[in-house]
């Protein structure tokens, strides 16, 4: 990761922590993505944009490996997501070798213009929701 982009991720993450997630929790139908905290083992909720298709729902994390939640996910793979306001348990999947720039295009417009503006080395998840 060069300079620039390692300032990039280090300004990104300090707003999403202290500013934009505290308030985007609260909103009622923010999607939110729930994860185990790895050292911790409390529930983590972590504001995503993401579309469900069917039984799976989907989303492109902006820091790929660096982000926090992708870590939770790979110390435990089972999250919840709150959808439309409604929590929905399953398994989280990391897809490296997803497109993440064809994956973007089938989600939501802005929150994809974002992570494509702000991320670097994004990455592919799919939960596959429980019934």
């Amino acid at each position: 990761m060069s300079r620039l982009d390692d300032a990039r991720f280090r300004a990104a993450t300090a707003f999403q922590r202290h500013v934009g997630n505290p308030v985007m929790r609260r909103l009622p139908f923010q999607t939110l993505l729930e994860t185990t905290g790895r050292v911790s083992g409390l529930p983590r909720r972590t504001p995503v944009g993401g579309r469900r298709v069917g039984s799976e729902f989907w989303l492109v994390s902006e820091f790929g490996d660096r982000s926090q939640y992708i870590r939770n996910i790979k110390a435990d793979p089972r999250v919840r997501v709150r959808v439309k306001g409604r929590w929905h348990t399953g398994t989280a999947h990391l897809l490296p070798d997803d497109d993440t720039t064809a994956r973007l295009r089938a989600l939501p417009r802005l929150n994809s213009a974002a992570v494509r503006r702000i991320g670097v080395g994004q990455l592919t998840v799919r939960v596959d929701l429980d019934g």
